[in-house]
């Protein structure tokens, strides 16, 4: 096989792939012997008949088509490597005549990564998006931290706002109970808004195992045309209230879930996690501003390939997060009423931006000479088997020689928008700044 670049026009490279007879040839007799079980021919055994005749009766292109695909598909990725092409495109395929006995000649035009020259990325404005961690907000993080810790006790008394309770429902519509409304030990958060506005408010007051009408309209968009907008009663029996005990924000309590022994030192170490934790996130923000700023003040093509393969893996984040929810994206596109093409349409500008700052921020990668270090990358790797819970050297192995290359790329992407948030100007605020004129 010869390879035999041609041109670039735009983003459009083309190039050759050229065949010899011989290895047209082979690859017609692996085509044959994969598929002469499937041919019966009188006279002979089904999976019998030697090629000619099988050739003679079907034409000379039988296995013809099936030897040229399995070249091509052999044989593209070694020949893009070889030419040193990144395609972000599947290949239009052009081919010469094919004759008997002959080879053949593919003519590939294929879409590749764009060349891109980033301008005016140093000193950029951005924001500061800070913010200082308040008493208010440790408060808060230790009210979720007992909410946390707590247990729900069984209690003798009648339902109130935010108990957890087990009951029986039948629901009826007129004197007709009605499909899909019942349950049996049902266990229902008040307050949490799991059923229909109106349900679980008028629970509030009940009494265990005394009958409850519960009288509800059912939305006019519900998704059950049989109910859309219609009255309805639950009639409600009540077998368990359970209230939550929190535990008492004390020594004892920061003993039990830290290594710390005060209450006051608990506080001291939440708020620098907290801080952490924010301040992380605001400069994440501030990152993508910056991002988003260069972007703006760069304009070139963004290949329509590159945008469209950023939508399925879109789509397959939303339907793997959807999934983890008991959905899965399929259903949820019908729910809203959408088709998978609209659904689509409407990821197009997040894609498109998406695709359109990895591409500056790859080529100010390049303009800077960035490279990652074998140090870096390892270290990388150590972050993402802790995340995961799996020994790196296995975590390596799962990867591969392809991830393992993303995941050096991943280093040097970040490393270039570290860059980018070094070199920038960090304005205050514009209500800060205002404040600070007066």
């Amino acid at each position: 096989m010869k390879n035999t670049f041609i041109g670039k026009e735009g983003n459009d490279a083309k190039f050759t792939m050229e065949f010899t007879a011989e290895e047209f040839e082979n690859a017609k007799v692996k085509v044959y012997q994969a598929n002469k079980g499937k041919f019966q021919i009188d006279g002979f055994r089904k999976g019998k008949a030697p090629r000619s005749i099988i050739e003679k009766r079907y034409g000379d292109g039988v296995f013809a088509e099936d030897a040229i695909n399995d070249l091509l598909s052999a044989n593209y990725g070694a020949a893009v490597d070889e030419l040193g092409l990144e395609v972000v495109d599947s290949p239009r395929v052009e081919f010469s005549p094919i004759e008997k006995g002959k080879g053949f000649i593919a003519t590939i035009t294929v879409q590749v990564y764009p060349e891109v020259e980033v301008k005016d990325y140093k000193g950029v404005e951005a924001e500061d998006r800070k913010q200082q961690i308040t008493d208010e907000d440790v408060d808060a993080e230790l009210e979720n931290l007992r909410h946390r810790n707590s247990r729900m006790i069984s209690v003798d008394r009648p339902v109130k706002d935010g108990d957890s309770i087990i009951l029986d429902y039948k629901g009826f519509v007129g004197e007709e109970q009605f499909e899909g409304g019942t349950a049996d030990g049902y266990t229902l958060v008040i307050g949490s808004g799991t059923f229909i506005p109106g349900f679980e408010e008028q629970l509030i007051g009940a009494e265990k195992e005394k009958e409850v009408d519960v009288k509800v309209t059912f939305p006019e968009e519900y998704h059950s045309d049989d109910l859309a907008g219609k009255e309805a009663v639950f009639k409600c029996v009540v077998h368990d209230i359970k209230e939550e005990e929190l535990p008492d924000l004390d020594d004892e309590f920061v003993k039990d879930i830290s290594e710390l022994d005060t209450l006051a030192e608990f506080r001291e170490f939440t708020a620098g996690r907290l801080q952490a934790d924010r301040d992380a996130m605001t400069e994440s923000l501030m990152k993508d501003d910056i991002l988003d700023k260069v972007s703006e003040a760069n304009d070139f093509e963004v290949p329509d390939a590159m945008v469209d393969t950023e939508i399925d893996n879109m789509m397959q984040e939303y339907d793997y997060q959807l999934r983890a929810q008991g959905m899965d994206l399929a259903t949820y596109i019908q729910y809203m009423g959408r088709t998978v093409d609209e659904f689509r349409e409407d990821m197009k500008i997040s894609a498109f931006r998406r695709v359109k700052n990895r591409m500056i921020v790859r080529a100010i990668a390049n303009q800077e000479n960035i490279t990652a270090s074998d140090e870096e990358v390892e270290k990388q790797l150590q972050d993402m088997a802790e995340q995961n819970h799996i020994d790196v050297e296995k975590l390596k192995e799962y990867l591969g020689d392809e991830n393992l290359k993303a995941v050096r790329e991943d280093v040097r992407i970040q490393k270039a928008i570290d860059l980018l948030y070094a070199e920038a100007k960090i304005v205050p605020k514009k209500e800060e700044a205002k404040a600070d004129e007066k």
